[in-house]
C-alpha cells in the first residue's frame, strides 16, 4: 500500500546518498541506472505512467526532472542523460540510444508570459501562492528527440521542437525549430551545418 514503510523503501535507490523515494508513477527496471531520486523533487506529475525508461537507459548525476501535473516522459532503451533538465509539462520523448549531455535543458513549456504586463501578473501570482498564477500560464508544446540523437553540453531545446532521428545538435545550440533526420545542427539560433549519411 501506498504510503507505508514498505513502500517507501521499495521505491528507495540502492547507494542513494539522497534519503528520498522516486515517484510511484516512476516506471523503470533493474537494467536502468538511477544515480539519485534527488532529481525528482520538483516531480508533480499525477498522470500514471508519468515517466517511463527504456531497458538500459541511465540516468546520472545533477539530472533534474521538473515535471508539472499532467506532464508525461518517456526515455527510450539505452538513452543517457548526464546532469540534464526536463522542464515539462505536456510531453518529451526520448528516443532509444540517445546521448544527451551535461547542463543540456529541454523545455516544452516556457510557463511565464510573454508579454510584460502578463508577466507582472504571473510573477505576482506566484509570490502570493495564488491560484491565479495558473491561469497565466503559456500552453506547453510537446519536444520529440528520435533515435540515436547526440545533445552536446549546454544545448536548450525549446517548446515544440522535434529533433529527426540520427541527427547531432552542437554544444551551446538554442533548437528554436524542428530539425529533419540525420542532421547536424550548432549555433544560436540552431542552423544546418551539414546532413548525415543514413546507414545502409
Amino acid at each position: 500500500m501506498s504510503g507505508t514503510p514498505d513502500h517507501a523503501e521499495a521505491r528507495r535507490l540502492p547507494d542513494d546518498w539522497y534519503d528520498g523515494t522516486v515517484p510511484d508513477n516512476f516506471v523503470f527496471d533493474s537494467s536502468n541506472h538511477i544515480h539519485t531520486s534527488y532529481s525528482f523533487r520538483r516531480f508533480t506529475s499525477r498522470v500514471a505512467g508519468a515517466m517511463t525508461l527504456g531497458h538500459g537507459a541511465a540516468i546520472y548525476l545533477n539530472s533534474m526532472f521538473d515535471l508539472g501535473p499532467d506532464a508525461r516522459v518517456e526515455i527510450g532503451a539505452y538513452a543517457m542523460l548526464n546532469c540534464v533538465s526536463i522542464i515539462c509539462d505536456a510531453a518529451v520523448t526520448i528516443g532509444a540510444y540517445g546521448l544527451i549531455s551535461w547542463n543540456v535543458v529541454l523545455v516544452d513549456n516556457l510557463r511565464a508570459p510573454r508579454a510584460l504586463k502578463e508577466r507582472r501578473a504571473y510573477i505576482d501570482a506566484l509570490l502570493a501562492h495564488d491560484l491565479r498564477a495558473l491561469s497565466l500560464l503559456q500552453s506547453p508544446r510537446p519536444i520529440a528527440i528520435g533515435e540515436n540523437v547526440w545533445i552536446g553540453h549546454d544545448a536548450v531545446i525549446l517548446p515544440g521542437v522535434s529533433i529527426g532521428k540520427g541527427s547531432i545538435v552542437g554544444a551551446r545550440t538554442m533548437v528554436t525549430e524542428s530539425i529533419p533526420d540525420f542532421t547536424v545542427v550548432a549555433g544560436n539560433p540552431a542552423r544546418i551545418i551539414r546532413y548525415l549519411e543514413p546507414p545502409p
